[in-house]
C-alpha cells in the first residue's frame, strides 16, 4: 500500500509557524488560472461520486453532519472555505480562497480576515465581508452549528476585513478557522431555524449548483458565474450506495469515478479491474478510529469497565482482519499513531504498547467489586454486564471490528451484541448520546491535541438528547477540561508539551474512549475521464469527496489525455 506519513513535531511546528504568518500573498487570481487546470475546456463527461451511506433524505444544510449534503459531500462543491488547507500535509501553505489574506495576533486570540473581492453568490448577489462575519456569528449564536467548538467572542466588520476575537488562544485551531465555510447572509438571515432547516435550494459561491435531488441521485451543474472560471467537469452526480460492497462494485467497474469506501485487498478487487485508470490514495497522519463509550450510563460510566475492555481489545486483529492492513495497527497505549506521532508521546509512555491481558482485565473488574457467575461478569446490580455495539449496515470493516470487540468482551464475561442501523439513524443516535458504544473516526491535526479533543474534550459536552459535535461519549472531567485549555492557551512548546502529557495521562488512566486503529484519509478515483487527482507524487489535498478540499480538487481536474 502506498501511504505517506504526516510529518512529526518539526514539520508540525513549521506548519503552525507558517499559519501564524499566513498573511497570504493576497493574490486575486482565480484557482483555475493559478492552478493550471484546463484552460477553460470541458470534456462534457459527468463525474459520478459515490458514498456507502444508504438512504438519504432531502437535506442540504451544510452545518449538519446528518444532511445529505455532508454525508455525500456535495456541500463542499457549493459552499467554500476561507482557505484551502491540506490537513494531510499541514506543512503545506494554505491556499487563499474566500479569504484573500489573514493575520493572527501574537497570542492567537484574534484573527483579521480580508474577504476576496470579485466573488458572487450563485444567485448573482455580491459576496462581502458581511457574509463571513454572519457565518461566524451563526456558529457563535447556535452551539449546534459550531461543529469546530471554537470559542468565539467578538466578531466585527470594517470594510473588507472581519476581525474575530476568541475567548482563548487558538494556536491549535488555526486550520479549523481557515477551513470554515461561508453561507450567504441575505439567505440565512431569513431562515427561522438554521439548526433544522433543510436548505433545499442552496445558494453558494462554489463551482457547482444543485440542479436536481432524488433519493437515487443528486445532480449539480457548473455555476456559470463562478469566480474561479470554467472547470473541466460540467456536471457532478452523487449517489449513495447501500454499503461498502455495492460502492466497491461501482468504483471497480467505473460506474462511479470518485468515492471513499473500505475495500479489502483493494489492489486485486479494485485497482486490477482497470489498472490504467483505477487509482487510490491513502495519506496517513494523526487520526484514528475510536470506540466511543457512552460514559453517561452503565456499564461505561464505570472506569473499571472501560479499563478492562481496553485491556482485551486486540489492535493487531483490528488492523489486519477488519481493515486488511490498510489502516495501520495502533500500538502506543496513548492511542497516538506511530510513527507519525512518535515525537509527541510522553516519556512515561515511550515504551508502553497495547497488549491483550485477559487476566489483568478480570483483576481490574474484581478489584472494583464485580463478580463472576461461571463465565459471566456480574454487575453490582446482580445482572450480567451487557452493552450494544453499533455502526451502520454496509460499513463492513467497522462491523468486522465490532465483532472482534464483541469477542474480546466475551473473553471477560461481558455480553456484547452488535446492531447495524442505517447511517442516518446511527448518526443521530451518536450525535445525541442514545447509544452504548460505537466505532467512529477522529480528525487528524497538526498534533494529537485534535485527536484527543475529538475523543474526550469536555468543551464539546452536550447532555443526552442534544447534538454534540465531538466527545460523543459525553465525558466530563475538570482536569481534562483544564489540560485542553492549557494547551490552546500555551505560548510556547514547553507549555504545550506539559498539557499534552497531562492529556495522555488522563487518556491512559481514565480510558474515556478506546483507540482502535490508525486511520488514514483515503479515496478511490478513476483517471479515465479526468486527470489531476491528489496522489503520492502530488499530495496537494485530502482526497476524500466529503471534506473541504472538494472545491480545490475540482478546480485541479482536467480532461484525461
Amino acid at each position: 500500500m502506498r501511504t505517506r506519513k504526516l510529518a512529526t513535531l518539526v514539520a508540525g511546528v513549521a506548519a503552525v509557524a507558517m499559519l501564524a504568518t499566513a498573511c497570504s500573498s493576497g493574490s486575486s487570481s482565480n484557482p483555475t488560472t493559478s492552478g493550471g487546470t484546463n484552460g477553460g475546456k470541458a470534456s462534457g463527461q459527468a463525474l459520478t461520486i459515490g458514498m456507502p451511506n444508504g438512504t438519504q433524505t432531502n437535506n442540504s444544510n451544510p452545518f449538519l453532519n446528518t444532511s445529505a449534503a455532508r454525508s455525500l459531500g456535495y456541500a463542499f462543491a457549493i459552499y467554500e472555505p476561507l482557505a484551502e488547507v491540506n490537513d494531510t500535509r499541514p506543512a503545506q501553505d494554505p491556499i487563499p480562497w474566500l479569504a484573500k489574506s489573514w493575520t493572527w495576533n501574537t497570542d492567537y486570540t484574534q484573527i483579521k480576515i480580508v474577504a476576496r473581492d470579485g466573488v458572487k453568490w450563485s444567485d448573482g448577489q455580491a459576496f462581502t465581508a458581511d457574509d463571513i462575519a454572519y457565518s461566524l456569528q451563526l456558529r457563535k449564536d447556535h452551539a449546534a452549528l459550531n461543529n469546530e467548538g471554537l470559542p468565539y467572542k467578538n466578531i466585527a466588520v470594517a470594510g473588507d476585513t472581519v476581525t474575530v476575537d476568541f475567548d482563548s488562544g487558538q494556536y491549535v485551531n488555526q486550520i479549523k478557522v481557515l477551513q470554515l465555510f461561508v453561507v450567504p447572509k441575505h439567505i440565512w438571515s431569513t431562515i427561522a431555524d438554521p439548526e433544522h432547516d433543510t436548505n433545499q435550494k442552496p445558494v453558494g459561491t462554489g463551482p457547482y449548483t444543485l440542479t436536481t435531488w432524488t433519493p437515487q441521485a443528486v445532480t449539480l451543474d457548473q455555476n456559470p458565474t463562478y469566480w474561479g472560471g470554467k472547470l473541466a467537469v460540467p456536471q457532478l452526480r452523487y449517489t449513495s450506495y447501500s454499503g461498502n460492497d455495492t460502492l466497491t462494485t461501482a468504483l471497480s467497474t467505473g460506474d462511479a469515478q470518485w468515492g471513499w469506501t473500505f475495500i479489502s485487498d483493494y489492489q486485486n478487487v479494485y485497482v486490477a479491474k482497470d489498472p490504467a485508470h483505477n487509482k487510490a490514495f491513502f495519506p496517513a497522519g494523526l487520526g484514528i478510529d475510536q470506540l466511543v463509550l457512552n460514559t453517561t450510563k452503565a456499564p461505561f460510566n464505570d472506569v473499571a469497565v472501560r479499563k478492562a475492555l481496553n485491556l482485551v481489545v486486540d489492535r493487531k486483529k483490528a488492523s489486519e482482519i477488519a481493515e486488511a492492513g490498510i489502516f495501520p495497527e495502533l500500538k502506543s497505549v496513548t492511542a497516538i499513531p506511530t510513527p507519525a506521532g512518535d515525537s509527541f508521546i510522553a516519556d512515561a509512555y515511550k515504551d508502553k504498547s497495547y497488549a491483550v491481558d485477559v487476566a489483568g482485565a478480570k483483576k481490574v473488574l474484581t478489584d472494583a467489586g464485580y463478580t463472576y457467575s461461571g463465565d459471566k461478569l456480574m454487575g453490582k446490580d446482580g445482572k450480567q454486564v451487557s452493552f450494544v455495539l453499533q455502526d451502520p449496515s454496509g460499513w463492513n470493516d467497522y462491523i468486522t471490528s465490532l465483532k472482534l470487540i464483541q469477542d474480546a468482551a466475551k473473553s471477560i464475561g461481558m455480553n456484547a451484541s452488535v446492531e447495524t442501523p442505517n447511517a442516518d439513524t446511527w448518526t443521530d443516535a451518536v450525535n445525541k448520546g442514545n447509544f452504548d458504544a460505537a466505532l467512529h473516526w477522529t480528525n487528524a491535526g497538526v498534533t494529537p491535541w485534535e485527536m484527543y479533543s475529538n475523543m474526550f474534550d469536555p468543551a464539546y459536552y452536550q447532555p443526552v438528547g442534544k447534538v454534540a459535535a465531538w466527545n460523543y461519549g459525553r465525558y466530563q472531567n475538570d482536569d481534562a477540561k483544564a489540560a485542553f485549555k492549557a494547551y490552546t492557551d500555551a505560548t510556547d512548546d514547553a507549555g504545550r508539551k506539559t498539557a499534552l502529557d497531562k492529556l495522555q495521562d488522563i487518556y491512559v488512566s481514565e480510558v474515556p474512549a478506546l483507540g482502535i486503529d490508525a486511520r488514514p484519509a483515503g479515496a478511490e478515483f478513476s483517471s479515465k475521464y479526468y486527470d489531476g487527482w491528489p496522489s503520492d507524487d502530488n499530495p496537494y489535498a485530502n482526497p476524500q469527496p466529503t471534506v473541504a478540499n472538494v472545491a480545490l480538487i475540482l478546480t485541479k481536474l482536467k480532461p484525461a489525455s
